[in-house]
């Protein structure tokens, strides 16, 4: 989910780019909008020097995210009993971040303090920039599935939920809408190999029209739709289960049975909401960073000497919203520390399971979800 290469900045390395007549091509000397190309690298001295603090970060965010979220699909796939619409996003969502941590992250990275540039091929600067862009969108996609799939599981709970079929062709779609969305930036990054004109550089960058501020307008529209699309997804589907669940209620004391499903909505929601927070507050720094130094070309706000500094900065930041999930549904949801426990203690966690499965007196096994008004859910997030 790398929102600096496909915003056109590139760790600062290239400033801001536009293609003058003739195209980047035809005037690799010329290509970069400067008298003096090396005039736009001030900042990496500065870079340089945060590098040893930078790298550890970076390789806890990949390690850290790339466990957590291969545990978290671990346990969907493992447990029949997490097969289900709302899993299958979830799972989707910890594809997407596993993606950006184990194939663009450690690229984007390197492109940023190797000072020679890209250092990966032609292909791969076309390719990398796509797939960091469609990661975003997919996790603001899969976010917006999860908050829609709990609001038709409350209110229309005799509905048939959907299939897995339904779940794939949902999933199908996410991704090719997000490749969609993400297919502007690819079109227009140039590799630009500088070593014939002297400079030991080679530049893997966008190059925008100069006419239209195409640039900026996709700026805002990726600001928009990273925010607005998440966050009013999960507050409608609040605001209507909460309505839903006022018009089905049935005055006087509720049972055991409402009072264990009502702890469970709660759950639930603070899972999505606390998903949702996550990877916006992470985003906001860097969306906001990109959006500033397409209003200001020419770095006044911002000096060039500071640039590459707060990209990474903000950069990881970002990256960081990818180790979240996996702790956020471990720390609320039992299911999930259960699978985590016979992971680490496989022998405790045969012991625990025997356990769980004795049958109770009504002949229903105690590790069993607990049954709501309507049905039973066996989710990392539950029916609500």
């Amino acid at each position: 989910m790398d929102m600096d290469i496909f915003m056109n900045k590139g760790f600062g390395l290239t400033g801001n780019i536009t293609q003058p007549t003739g195209g980047p091509e035809g005037n690799k000397g010329q290509g970069l909008n400067h008298s003096d190309p090396l005039d736009m690298f001030v900042g990496m001295e500065l870079l340089q020097r945060f590098k040893p603090l930078f790298l550890p970060l970076y390789c806890l965010v990949v390690v850290v995210a790339g466990v957590g979220n291969s545990f978290l699909l671990a346990c969907i796939l493992a447990d029949k009993k997490l097969h289900n619409a709302t899993n299958f996003f979830i799972g989707n969502l910890a594809a997407g971040d596993l993606l950006m941590c184990l194939s663009c992250v450690p690229l984007t990275v390197s492109y940023a303090f190797d000072s020679h540039g890209w250092a990966f091929g032609q292909p791969l600067c076309h390719l990398v920039p796509l797939l960091q862009c469609a990661t975003v969108f997919a996790s603001v996609l899969s976010l917006t599935a999860i908050a829609v799939d709990r609001y038709i599981v409350v209110a229309h709970p005799v509905r048939k939920r959907i299939s897995v079929w339904g779940c794939g062709a949902v999933t199908l779609g996410v991704w090719l809408l997000s490749l969609a969305l993400a297919a502007p930036p690819s079109f227009y990054t140039r590799y630009l190999d500088l070593r014939p004109s002297g400079i030991d550089l080679v530049v893997c960058e966008e190059f925008w029209p100069d006419s239209g501020n195409l640039r900026l307008l996709y700026s805002c529209f990726i600001l928009a739709t990273s925010y607005m699309i998440p966050l009013l997804s999960v507050s409608i589907s609040y605001c209507a289960i909460t309505v839903s669940l006022k018009r089905y209620s049935v005055p006087g004391e509720a049972s055991s049975s409402q009072q264990r499903w009502s702890q469970r909505r709660k759950k639930t929601f603070t899972l999505l909401v606390a998903s949702v927070l996550a990877f916006a507050l992470c985003w906001l720094p860097l969306q906001v960073l990109n959006l500033l130094l397409d209003l200001d070309p020419e770095f006044l706000i911002i000096g060039k000497r500071y640039i590459n500094v707060l990209q990474v900065c903000c950069h990881l930041v970002a990256m960081s919203s990818a180790c979240y999930n996996p702790f956020i549904y471990a720390s609320l949801h039992s299911k999930v520390r259960m699978h985590l426990k016979g992971y680490l203690c496989p022998c405790r966690s045969r012991r625990g399971e025997m356990v769980e499965r004795a049958p109770s007196r009504s002949g229903v096994f105690e590790a069993s979800s607990v049954t709501a008004p309507v049905m039973q859910s066996h989710m990392i997030h539950p029916n609500i």
